[in-house]
């Protein structure tokens, strides 16, 4: 609930897939050709043959689709356009997949992906995804109106201003979510076995991906924090490498949680930076052919190298680019991950541009870590597990209510958590608003300047979660683990 970015084809509020006209090479994904050189008039006409069976079966299904089509535009009993028609055919063959990386995108959610990845944009930031019926979260992009209402990675959203998201499309739920910077929008999450409501007021979505400093107390110690990655982000990261190299860095650590990924060139160029020439990155396989090699060179990183002692910050919201930037660390410079597992996104997306402005995105390919590994709903295990205290995940209090000795529901055990955290009691978080409990709110007031009533108002509550926030962000202890790592 307070701390804790698809994913190469970034499926979300805040996707980072580029301008039509660089797909392909910003992806660095080859579309393997349908011929190969064959000899022999056997082969040949094997081919032929397969490729005229191919062509009959298509012709068939566009025939049937075809008088599906004019069916119903000439006969259904009310008028319909034929716009919806076809766009319900194509949305319906891109369903069919069962694909939540795959869609069929109008022209304004085809401008939007746009304008996403080459300049600021208003929105909450946060990265979601289809999962079935659901739209659901893969995580909120740092700094965010999403990240500071405490929104986490698989919170699901119900609803968008009270209209029901299950089964819409994930462009469409994304455009009730964006709109003028100042605007409000509540959503209705469910995490878990509970659900409740967020409003939030949508903001400029930062641009800016990578952000660093020293550590505090080692000035040795450089911190990179990579947001997500979009069109600048390798020549950011460079560049913040350099300036802290100069305010004295030795060595770094570098923060991928809950970056949920974005653009796989920008991954291949800052991996590249941490592997020695020739050490293999990642590997891309398409359907039904063998895996395509990437390795580390100047290709990618133009000579640029870090040598220094290094460590990687992950967790369930470290996704697709951050999970290949990640996994070839480690995998190919032996790099220590801390943290959580990751969140397991392993396919590639492209893009194909049609005349209107529409566009088809379609999952082409599967990537593997430098040692072959699919890590598609797996994810990367951390070499040291570490993470924010348990507290830090609690879902939200409803403050609608207002709690008082005698009560009895998980929302009490809620605050007697988040009291037990900050030092106010009760010894144990029962769900019993007890005598207790109601001291401890009572003292909590008292030193927070409220008035003291022992009861859990929504004053009271706003203000023992944010400072159940505040502690929890200052207990990282992942973060304290890799500054030990390096120091």
């Amino acid at each position: 609930m307070f701390k804790k970015k698809e994913r190469e084809d970034k499926v979300s509020e805040e996707q980072k897939i580029g301008k039509p006209k660089k797909r392909y090479s910003l992806l660095t994904v080859v579309i393997v050709g349908l011929l190969t050189l064959l000899i022999g008039g056997g082969s040949v006409f094997f081919v032929m043959d397969k490729k005229l069976t191919a062509a009959q079966q298509t012709s068939s299904s566009m025939a049937k689709i075809q008088a599906v089509y004019s069916t119903l535009y000439n006969n259904y009993y009310r008028h319909v356009s034929r716009k919806k028609l076809e766009n319900g055919a194509l949305n319906g063959m891109v369903n069919a997949l069962g694909d939540p990386f795959s869609e069929y995108m109008s022209k304004s959610e085809t401008q939007s992906l746009n304008d996403t990845i080459s300049s600021s944009f208003t929105g909450i930031g946060a990265e979601v995804r289809k999962n079935g019926d659901e739209i659901q979260i893969v995580s909120p992009i740092d700094g965010t109106p999403a990240a500071k209402a405490g929104l986490k990675a698989n919170d699901v959203i119900q609803k968008i201003n009270g209209k029901s998201m299950s089964g819409v499309s994930l462009s469409k739920a994304v455009s009730y979510i964006r709109g003028k910077k100042g605007t409000k929008v509540t959503l209705t999450i469910k995490r878990d076995s509970e659900t409740f409501t967020k409003t939030l007021v949508r903001d400029t979505i930062p641009v800016k991906t990578v952000t660093g400093k020293l550590d505090s107390d080692h000035k040795n110690i450089g911190y990179i924090r990579v947001s997500t990655f979009s069109e600048k982000t390798s020549t950011e990261f460079k560049n913040e490498i350099k300036a802290l190299r100069k305010k004295g860095a030795k060595s770094f650590v570098i923060d991928m949680r809950d970056n949920p990924g974005g653009l796989m060139d920008q991954a291949l160029a800052m991996s590249s930076m941490f592997l020695k020439d020739g050490k293999t990155i990642m590997q891309v396989q398409t359907r039904d052919q063998s895996p395509e090699v990437f390795k580390a060179g100047k290709k990618y990183d133009n000579g640029f190298k870090v040598k220094e002692k290094t460590v990687v910050l992950i967790n369930g919201g470290s996704a697709s680019a951050a999970e290949i930037f990640s996994g070839a660390l480690h995998q190919s410079a032996n790099i220590k991950l801390i943290g959580t597992k990751s969140y397991g996104k392993g396919t590639v997306q492209n893009t194909v541009p049609f005349n209107d402005k529409t566009e088809l995105k379609v999952t082409i390919a599967k990537w593997l870590t430098p040692n072959g590994s699919w890590i598609h709903h797996k994810g990367l295990q951390p070499t040291i597990k570490k993470d924010f205290p348990s507290y830090a995940y609690q879902t939200a209090i409803n403050t609608k209510k207002t709690y008082q000795k005698g009560d009895v529901s998980d929302q009490v055990k809620k605050v007697q958590t988040l009291l037990k955290a900050l030092g106010y009691g009760p010894a144990k978080a029962n769900g019993y608003f007890d005598t207790d409990t109601q001291e401890g709110i009572k003292k909590f007031q008292a030193d927070n300047k409220l008035q003291e009533t022992g009861t859990a108002d929504k004053t009271t509550i706003e203000k023992i979660e944010a400072k159940a926030a505040e502690k929890a962000a200052n207990s990282d202890n992942a973060y304290q683990t890799a500054v030990d790592e390096v120091k």
